[in-house]
């Protein structure tokens, strides 16, 4: 009896530590349903064309997360016609950080014309079922049948800083290698950027 609940808490520990680790290259992603910065809630299979998703978990405060912006819009405006649309998730708690509250959301994706949709992930479930640790932090996504495959976790490029002398363009180089049905090379990337401000319990 001791022995059969040692093993089955063993299990329930395992499991539970596989969760907090979030997604793997390989792994099979879960839809979401978060609300978007026009109030209505979007989910991937409100997008029944597409070929993957560039998931992307951002904020408005974080500096490396404001230093992609115009990179995250490129991609969007490249990508989206090619099948794989950019979406935006802002995974903070905006009693930490209150530049990361919805209607700050709301203010910058208007000042920047943000030309996809930018979610709030209120109860801090998505990011933690993905694995985010990091804003920016990027999922990109395969359809393969019915399900959506990851590809490629990590960064958007080498260079932060400055976009003009990055050298590596990981998504974009793992989207064209998806487009030419190739696997990701490099899959994965370190993510470089703010901690997630997780809310305190």
């Amino acid at each position: 009896m001791k022995k059969s609940i040692f093993l089955l808490l063993f299990v329930l520990s395992f499991t539970i530590t596989l969760m907090a680790q979030g997604y793997k290259v390989g792994d099979k992603a879960q839809d979401f349903e978060l609300m978007n910065i026009d109030g209505k809630t979007v989910s991937m299979a409100d997008y029944p064309d597409a070929k993957g998703f560039i998931v992307i978990f951002t904020c408005n405060h974080c500096p490396y997360s404001v230093a992609y912006e115009g990179r995250k819009i490129a991609l969007a405006k490249k990508f989206e016609s090619l099948g794989y649309p950019v979406i935006a998730i802002n995974p903070n708690d905006s009693t930490i950080v209150p530049q990361d509250s919805f209607s700050n959301m709301v203010k910058r994706a208007a000042e920047k014309d943000f030309p996809y949709p930018y979610l709030l992930d209120a109860d801090q479930t998505v990011f933690q079922q993905y694995g985010a640790t990091r804003t920016p932090h990027v999922f990109l996504l395969n359809k393969e049948s019915s399900d959506l495959i990851v590809r490629y976790i990590g960064a958007i490029d080498n260079n932060y800083e400055n976009a003009k002398k990055a050298s590596e363009h990981y998504v974009e180089a793992a989207i064209e290698a998806l487009l030419q049905g190739q696997n990701p090379d490099p899959e994965f990337t370190k993510a470089i950027g703010c901690s997630i401000k997780i809310k305190k319990s």
